[in-house]
């Protein structure tokens, strides 16, 4: 699955979602914010008791086993949360610190300490446990011209094989998946890493410094939205951005080109004559709206559930990032 969620032993998603529905259909969705236990409980992270256990080699010499102690390398396992069995995990070195999911979450509630309004948003377990994020949604958005909300985010994520450290990142993509977890770190500005071999409680001053960087993201986010909203733009320099997004081959066929006409003229609705471009209609933002727009909504699937899944395949998030860009002045 390209979501690479968690599917439990009894048929239930290791996700969770605090009132908005996961796109891709699985998963506990609920009606209010969450704590960081709720969301631990509802996500299947709690509990996990995360831990490292020798590892041995297996020699048979003359018929007879014997086993070879690997000193330098540990396995990570954990409890499972459904069957109460040991899962693997990963190997790691012997130094290799422990992190549990609650963690994560702790970690997130420290940094906003101080901030009134944040909460819990999404939390999940991907590939079969080797992974864990947590999401927090921030009080604040950034606003453009007094028009269009982008709702921000603290991220953490963390590994249980060794292959990625815990880490803590700002940005405006909600985590629901792999998939926008690896947009999230494309699009992230404030970032900071905890090294699974020392104390992550006693980082947090450092953490809030990185992530304060997120403050100055949004800064110059608003002063490139503000630009497009003062630039003019003109119809057929929309054409040609949605050319670049969908190149044809020369060689198409007359179906394309025909998918291709109506593609472009839906777009080119969206943005002269929707009623959701009506106050910024007219402006370069107004067609990167357009294309955000189509992309989520109008763009041809077989069904709800492909579009859902395309939704968080990356393709999508792929095409907005290169419109914004082409269209940024």
């Amino acid at each position: 699955m390209a979501h690479e969620l968690e599917r439990l032993a009894n048929g239930a998603t290791a996700f969770a979602s605090a009132r908005l529905s996961a796109w891709h259909r699985l998963g506990t969705v609920t009606e209010a914010c969450m704590s960081a236990e709720e969301i631990m409980a509802k996500a299947f992270l709690g509990g996990w008791a995360v831990r490292k256990i020798p590892v041995f080699g297996v020699e048979v010499v003359d018929g007879v086993e014997h086993r070879i102690p690997c000193d330098d390398k540990r396995m990570t396992v954990r409890r499972n949360v459904v069957t109460g069995e040991t899962d693997y995990l990963g190997i790691v070195g012997d130094e290799y610190g422990v992190v549990q999911n609650e963690q994560c979450a702790e970690i997130l509630d420290r940094l906003v300490d101080e901030t009134g309004g944040a909460h819990f948003e999404t939390a999940g377990s991907l590939r079969n446990g080797k992974s864990v994020f947590v999401t927090m949604k921030l009080p604040d958005a950034m606003r453009v011209a007094g028009v269009d909300n982008f709702d921000l985010y603290l991220v953490a994520t963390t590994s249980h094989d060794g292959t990625a450290s815990l880490r803590v990142d700002a940005t405006p993509i909600r985590v629901v998946c792999a998939n926008t977890q690896r947009a999230a770190f494309d699009a992230t500005k404030g970032t900071y890493l905890f090294r699974h071999t020392s104390n992550v409680n006693s980082q947090i001053a450092q953490a809030r410094e990185a992530i304060g960087l997120m403050w100055t993201y949004m800064d110059t986010f608003q002063a490139a939205a503000e630009r497009m909203l003062n630039a003019q733009l003109v119809l057929d320099e929309l054409d040609r951005v949605v050319t670049q997004l969908w190149p044809l081959a020369t060689d198409a066929t007359e179906r394309s080109r025909n998918n291709a006409k109506q593609r472009a003229a839906t777009i080119r609705y969206l943005a002269r004559d929707a009623d959701t471009q009506a106050d910024v209609r007219g402006t370069h933002w107004a067609g990167y709206q357009a294309l955000v727009e189509y992309i989520d909504h109008y763009q041809p699937a077989k069904d709800e559930t492909a579009r859902a899944n395309r939704a968080v395949s990356g393709a999508a998030e792929a095409l907005k990032t290169r419109a914004f860009d082409l269209l940024t002045v």
